[in-house]
């Protein structure tokens, strides 16, 4: 069995969360500035599609975006662990401060 004590799961909690934090928060400048690019892109396209410079398939665009996200959640669900509950607990203490710091990181962006 694993021995766990205190000060261990503590440092670790609070380890995670400070992790998570900091991640959080840079996630969610890094996703605002992909939003806005991504934005201005489209916006571009159109733009130049209304003008007659260039020609967007946007059905074959947006089939690639669905394509790519059921690629994603195969590709997700296609391996399990053998020894899911021990992976878990090993993990908990830090999976747990890392989410917590997170989600203030994320929120307070």
């Amino acid at each position: 069995m694993v021995d766990i004590g205190l000060q261990q799961v503590g440092l670790e909690l609070g380890s995670g969360a400070v992790i998570g934090g900091l991640i959080g928060f840079t996630a969610k400048k890094v996703a605002k500035i992909i939003a806005f690019l991504v934005g201005l892109q489209l916006a571009l396209f159109k733009f130049l599609e209304s003008q007659g410079i260039l020609v967007v398939d946007w059905e074959r665009l947006s089939a690639g975006l669905v394509n790519a996200s059921t690629t994603a959640s195969d590709a997700a669900t296609a391996n399990q662990p053998p020894s899911v509950v021990m992976s878990f607990l090993s993990v908990l203490p830090v999976s747990a401060g890392f989410t917590g710091g997170f989600l203030v990181g994320f929120r307070k962006a």
